[in-house]
């Protein structure tokens, strides 16, 4: 592996698990708060220790994918703008969510999320093939995601 590769790898990992960081904070006193434990949830949602999972691997993924997307990329690309819109609306839906409550504009918020992400998708798919699978795992896992905050908007 190239040290290139290497440095964008670590750059990315920190980006991405940094932004999880971040949204992070609100999360954790909000899925033990009353208002998260009274809501009408999903019957398919998961369990707690699943998301912590779930995120680990995307991350990785998606840091693996962005750091061989950005291969013949410049610092003032448009493609590393969209980057930037897809972390500012990662870390957006966890205080909209857990810690104001609104559960709608969350929504729509994680609906933005996953037409980026399959947006940034589409844009490396000819280049990058069968590396851009590594980014699938991140838009499943949107796709659950707002499957469960739109049972919240509309059971609650």
């Amino acid at each position: 592996m190239p040290s290139s590769f290497v440095l964008r790898l670590i750059i990315f990992l920190i980006i991405n698990f940094g932004a999880l960081g971040l949204g992070g904070l609100f999360t954790n006193s909000g899925v033990t708060s009353d208002w998260y434990q009274n809501l009408n949830k999903a019957p398919w949602t998961p369990p707690g220790w699943v998301f912590g999972a779930a995120w680990t691997t995307i991350m990785v993924c998606f840091s693996i994918f962005m750091s061989y997307a950005t291969k013949n990329i410049s610092l003032n690309s448009g493609f590393l703008l969209v980057f930037g819109i897809q972390v500012v609306l990662n870390i957006l839906w966890n205080p909209l969510f857990f810690y104001f409550k609104l559960t709608g504009i969350s929504l729509a918020v994680i609906v933005l999320l996953l037409l980026v992400v399959i947006y940034i998708f589409y844009l490396k798919l000819p280049e990058l093939r069968i590396k851009s699978l590594l980014i699938t795992p991140y838009i499943i896992w949107l796709i659950i995601a707002t499957s469960l905050n739109a049972f919240v908007v509309i059971k609650n």
